[in-house]
């Protein structure tokens, strides 16, 4: 799959680094890399990120750091019609560079090494995400102050590494159109049975060529991707209505219980029933 190049300083004018906060709806599926670096902090909303080959659910307090040129998208449709939030700050190598220069800097220029394959935040900083929000409407030179003090509290929390490897950004316009077409598909029609055969048809390949295609797009199968959307949508009515486990697995696109019961155990570390008592407490 062929990202598509984000220039950001077509939108950012003469500003030394990039701060914006998103409230909308929905996101939608929007594959793109550009050579910034960008920090992405989720106040409210939850459904998955595609990081280079990483592929993941996200939920309110979600905190991701990227590095250049890798491709990424985030993807969620809020079910009880309140607007996503989101925090997104974006700063170029030229901007840091003099920074990463110091010994001080040290742990800042490994912090940025390794966001190249990108970074999970997992450690519950409540300063940290209200200086992240506060950023927002900072001005002057107070600004660059205090993105330096949030980058200096992410060198000091827990991090995880998203993706197994670089992800090659350069492809063909045939490709991006196609695995764009694909996952648009599975966004409108995951609750319905949806074969192998469909769409390979779609993109008019053959079902092996097709699985060949997807893994190297998307780094997971098939059947793992729709599966994360299924079982993404699965939380939110879990935790938002007071359907049955039995109706909303049938309403995901799952044909059993069982198998819904298995692969939600799998991703989520919790059955059903647990994740929905554990998250009502």
């Amino acid at each position: 799959m062929k990202p598509i190049f984000e220039d950001i300083n077509s939108h950012q004018g003469t500003a030394s680094f990039y701060v914006y906060r998103f409230q909308i709806p929905y996101f939608e599926f929007k594959w793109h890399y550009h050579p910034e670096f960008e920090l992405t902090y989720i106040i409210k909303g939850n459904g998955y990120r595609l990081i280079g080959n990483s592929h993941e659910t996200f939920g309110d307090g979600d905190l991701v750091l990227l590095g250049s040129y890798l491709p990424h998208t985030w993807v969620g449709k809020s079910s009880d019609n309140t607007d996503f939030d989101a925090v997104v700050i974006q700063f170029s190598k030229d901007f840091i560079a003099p920074i990463l220069g110091f010994e001080e800097s040290n742990a800042l220029k490994m912090m940025l090494e390794q966001s190249k394959k990108g970074l999970f935040f997992s450690a519950e900083n409540s300063a940290l995400k209200a200086d992240l929000v506060k950023l927002v409407d900072s001005c002057g030179f107070n600004r660059i102050v205090d993105l330096m003090n949030i980058l200096n509290q992410l060198t000091l929390s827990e991090q995880k590494v998203l993706c197994s490897n670089h992800l090659q950004t350069v492809q063909t316009a045939e490709s991006e159109n196609r695995i764009n077409k694909v996952c648009v598909f599975l966004e409108n029609h995951f609750a319905e049975s949806i074969t192998l055969k469909q769409v390979a048809d779609l993109i008019h390949l053959t079902e092996s060529n097709f699985c060949n295609f997807f893994k190297k797009a998307t780094g997971k199968t098939f059947s793992d991707y729709l599966n994360i959307i299924r079982i993404t949508r699965s939380c939110q009515l879990l935790l938002q209505t007071d359907k049955t486990i039995n109706s909303i697995a049938f309403e995901c696109g799952f044909e059993t219980l069982s198998y819904f019961n298995r692969v939600f155990l799998k991703k989520k570390g919790l059955t059903p029933k647990e994740f929905r008592k554990s998250n009502l407490l």
